[in-house]
């Protein structure tokens, strides 16, 4: 099964049962010993695109929300049997047109990343999707807080809610993850890596 290693705020590592690895808004933390075989990168601003921090596989994707919004539509991008497809999200620091989120298929697990954004439209059609897992960006400044959190976890209905992006310049926050009061919650501590169960 594939395995998600949380790098702390924004940044984490996925890797696929046939080693390929994947590095979605790399920024913050360890963990990027890896070589990639494909990067995410969901808008521009600077915690969440230092892809100069990851080593490279040759022949490595690099999807940027510029690729992700070409044509002015949200694009689907097939990574060789891993599906990448950008969703909507935007908040008052981030236009709609400039940021998105992505939802991962890999090893037939669905990973929803939110990368920064608050509520959006999109949100309510994605229960029927059975989504597997979604990290939420929680910080309350820039992105939802907690109660729009929550909020946004029952809209989605994935069976693991993840909290992340908890506090700006830090890797992570437990005090605030735990007051997260999500259904189906699951803490990840930077550094810690879990596997990914359908």
């Amino acid at each position: 099964m594939p395995k998600l290693f949380y790098q702390g705020h924004g940044s984490y590592r996925l890797s696929a049962d046939d080693g390929r690895v994947m590095y979605i808004d790399p920024y913050a933390g360890d963990g990027y010993d890896l070589p990639a075989d494909i990067i995410l990168v969901t808008h521009g601003h600077d915690d969440h695109n230092q892809v100069q921090r990851v080593t490279r596989n040759p022949g490595c994707r690099v999807i940027t929300h510029i690729e992700a919004l070409a044509g002015d539509k949200h694009n689907t991008f097939d990574c060789g049997g891993i599906s990448v497809e950008a969703v909507e999200a935007n908040n008052l620091g981030h236009s709609p047109k400039k940021c998105v989120g992505y939802i991962v298929t890999i090893d037939d697990v669905t990973l929803y990343a939110l990368g920064d954004t608050s509520k959006t439209k999109q949100m309510a059609s994605l229960a029927e999707r059975g989504l597997d897992y979604a990290l939420f960006p929680l910080d309350g400044i820039f992105n939802m807080g907690l109660k729009e959190g929550v909020e946004c976890a029952k809209l989605i209905g994935a069976k693991h809610n993840i909290p992340i992006h908890l506090k700006p310049g830090a890797l992570f926050n437990r005090k605030k993850a735990d007051k997260w009061d999500a259904p189906n919650k699951l803490i990840v501590e930077p550094g810690e890596e879990i596997a990914l169960a359908k």
